[in-house]
């Protein structure tokens, strides 16, 4: 497409394009003229939601983004980075791929993990793990079998390809995400301090090399279609979902790492959202310089492509990197080693100016600054109303919900749900001990690898309940702070920073964005107090269908430092007659629980009861008994209350060690004691040598502990001395329901 054939740029255009009037002419009021169709493709992709985040940067600034471990922030390079001692840091990053996943379930969820895992070694960083954070609709819809399926798959396929273990997840079921699937990827990396890559482009005639995959037409405006709602059109959109080659992707790798740690490059970054224009803008902006672009030399797989298709294709398994021109020969032999493309396409200036040329024609010269999150990219301050549901949620009197007839009956039931019973169907289609470090595997509290080099190991985990969040945006986002980092330490980890990936509806709604505001302020306060600084992460807006938006859901990708092997502790139970202890208070608090959504139907109440003081206190004394050798087995009382965490513990132990417990129901019913999801709670089993030791040490922090009750060896497991659960039908409930349901 030369210029003479290309639309005529007008109004009308660049609404098309997703942009507003005032963005239309403040773009007029940048060049001082009419953008050529290429620049209004590249201020399209660049102001988008997806890219510049205008309608979250400001509040996504009041979080805390420093700390003593911290060596690369949020919002400064590919990933975050901090410090873990003896020469190494930890890149690591969560971001969504939400809307791809809803139309193309395999491609999307794939490119999810190959986007994320390109930012990890971006930063000059080995990946070592991979995680991810699901959600669906309702498993009785055949749609959302589908799109289950399909994103498992994906992600799957993709990661045991490139050789990297997926080691942690979650994976919820609710008729809120039914046609808006939530598919959000993190990843992990370590890399010594000296071998640290940056994303910049600086000195003045050093050249720019395209490297990887050559480009086609795939994922053009990925980025638009990310920041738009999903609707019966979108279906059409399959072609903005791009499509990924992990085999490409493993040999990327090994070039990118082989290229940085032999010093020959000023700046590499990731071509993911936007493409080449996302990697030359932001480049450049960071350097303060500008960039020469000569199109003509990008290698493409497709005859006849555009300078505007070849600016926003969202190809995979692609880097710009940024040398100085001795060093050319050199990176070209390293990519011709592992067999991958590698052109010199331009080079650095000394002004701010992106110039791309075409053909012998100049399609775009724009200010980098102009393009990029933080510089000339518009920044709104969107209104705010709390929502109406929340009147209706909250004044709903639970004490008219009855006292079970049958406990039994209601705990099989629970063990089914598709929110409590176990993902191993899931999980099982990922490898999860690729390169031998993992020490805890999917199903543990939090997941454990090991670190070459080093005696320290590293415990990650993902976790957010939407429906506390719906419930209480504020108070859920704490809470979804607090049990990442709980389930951190119930494997002896030290917390030390998080990621984060944000997804909610359409900005522009008042009461949507008051939930987002909401849950910004819950996350700086439990942040504050656990000093888990935010190292980066993705905002996902407009995840809503035709009929509602998601519940809101910021999922928070949690990092922690395990400072011996010795530490790691698990959640099974180890051997008969140790003592069952309950670390915090039960308070039979069923708001929002999912005893009340699967036994009644019902999402209504407060989110759960929870004060972040109670919270540190219970996690630093944990994770010191843990470090003083008194406990055994360690998990946390979350989804599904204290009955749903003893059982777990049972069924997770390899000889299937069962319980033998008695509750104080005095003050308590018994059912919203086994069913309450108050938190601030871990039970943990210990010798009976240690017990009085332990009650000594959470006397020292005043934290509340009491003896439940010890393990059993006889197959069952008793509550009260008249509840009674057979340890092979819930071992069949638990491990089997969610693949019958997938399968029906």
């Amino acid at each position: 497409m030369n210029s003479k054939t290309e639309p005529t740029v007008n109004l009308e255009l660049a609404l098309h394009h997703g942009l507003t009037k005032e963005e239309y002419e403040k773009i007029l009021s940048i060049l001082k003229r009419t953008p050529t169709f290429t620049e209004l493709g590249i201020y399209s992709v660049m102001w988008s939601e997806h890219c510049s985040y205008k309608n979250s940067i400001a509040l996504l600034k009041t979080l805390p983004r420093s700390g003593k471990r911290l060596l690369v922030g949020a919002g400064e390079e590919n990933a975050g980075l901090v410090d873990i001692g003896d020469g190494l840091a930890v890149a690591f990053k969560i971001e969504s791929h939400n809307h791809p996943s809803a139309v193309e379930p395999y491609q999307g969820a794939a490119t999810g993990v190959g986007g994320i895992m390109r930012d990890i070694f971006t930063m000059g960083a080995r990946p070592i793990a991979a995680l991810n954070s699901l959600r669906f609709g309702n498993l009785d819809n055949n749609q959302t079998k589908h799109l289950l399926k399909g994103v498992v798959k994906g992600i799957g396929d993709y990661g045991n390809s490139f050789g990297v273990p997926t080691v942690a997840g979650e994976v919820y079921f609710e008729d809120c995400y039914q046609t808006n699937p939530l598919v959000n990827a993190m990843a992990i990396g370590i890399v010594e301090h000296r071998h640290v890559a940056s994303a910049i482009a600086k000195g003045d005639g050093n050249i720019v090399m395209i490297v990887g995959a050559a480009t086609g037409k795939d994922g053009i405006h990925g980025a638009t279609f990310a920041s738009e709602e999903i609707s019966e059109a979108s279906e059409a959109k399959r072609p903005s979902v791009q499509v990924g080659d992990p085999f490409t992707e493993k040999l990327l790798l090994e070039a990118t790492l082989e290229t940085i740690r032999a010093g020959l490059i000023v700046g590499i970054q990731d071509m993911g959202a936007a493409g080449i224009t996302c990697s030359s803008t932001e480049m450049s902006a960071k350097g303060n310089s500008g960039m020469m672009l000569n199109l003509d030399h990008v290698p493409v797989r497709e005859e006849n492509m555009s300078a505007y298709e070849i600016m926003l294709s969202e190809s995979q398994e692609r880097m710009l990197i940024v040398a100085e021109p001795k060093n050319e020969n050199a990176i070209k032999e390293i990519f011709k080693k592992w067999d991958l493309n590698c052109v010199t396409i331009g080079n650095v200036t000394n002004d701010d100016r992106v110039k791309v040329f075409y053909n012998g024609e100049l399609k775009a010269d724009v200010p980098a600054e102009t393009c990029v999150l933080g510089g000339g990219a518009p920044v709104y301050y969107r209104e705010t109303k709390k929502p109406a549901y929340l009147e209706q949620t909250q004044k709903y009197d639970l004490s008219k919900i009855p006292e079970p007839e049958n406990l039994t009956a209601v705990i099989y039931k629970l063990l089914q749900s598709s929110n409590i019973a176990s993902k191993r169907w899931v999980y099982e289609q990922y490898d999860s001990m690729v390169r031998t470090n993992t020490v805890l595997s999917p199903g543990s509290d939090a997941a454990v690898v090991r670190i070459k080099k080093s005696e320290k190991l590293l415990a990650s985990k993902t976790d957010c309940n939407g429906r506390y969040v719906y419930l209480n945006p504020k108070k859920g986002t704490m809470i979804a702070v607090a049990e990442s980092a709980r389930n951190v330490v119930c494997t002896g980890g030290k917390p030390i920073a998080i990621t984060n990936c944000l997804n909610f509806g359409n900005p522009y709604k008042p009461e949507i964005y008051w939930q987002f505001k909401e849950a910004i302020e819950g996350m700086k306060e439990a942040c504050l107090a656990f000093d888990t600084p935010v190292t980066g992460g993705n905002v996902s807006f407009y995840n809503e269908s035709p009929n509602f938006a998601v519940y809101p859901t910021p999922t928070i990708g949690m990092l922690g430092i395990i400072e011996d092997k010795k530490f790691v502790t698990s959640a099974d139970f180890k051997q008969h007659g140790d003592q069952i202890l309950l670390l915090g208070e039960n308070r039979g608090d069923i708001s929002g629980s999912e005893f009340l959504s699967v036994e009644h139907g019902i999402v209504a109440g407060d989110a759960p009861y929870f004060n972040l003081n109670r919270e540190v206190i219970l996690q630093q004394c944990t994770l010191e008994l843990i470090q003083k050798g008194l406990v055994c087995s360690a998990h946390d009382v979350s989804d599904g209350g204290i009955v749903v965490s003893l059982i777990e513990c049972s069924l997770l132990s390899k000889k299937k060690f069962g319980f033998n417990v008695t509750f104080n129901t005095t003050d308590i019913p018994l059912y919203k004691v086994l069913f309450g999801e108050e938190q601030s709670r871990i039970v943990i089993s210990a010798k009976e040598e240690n017990v009085q030791n332990i009650f000594s040490l959470c006397a020292q922090y005043q934290l509340p502990v009491s003896a439940i009750g010890f393990v059993t060896n006889d197959g069952t497991m008793k509550i009260n001395n008249h509840i009674e659960i057979s340890m092979e039908k819930a071992s069949v409930l638990y491990f089997h329901s969610l693949e019958r349901k997938i399968s029906s």
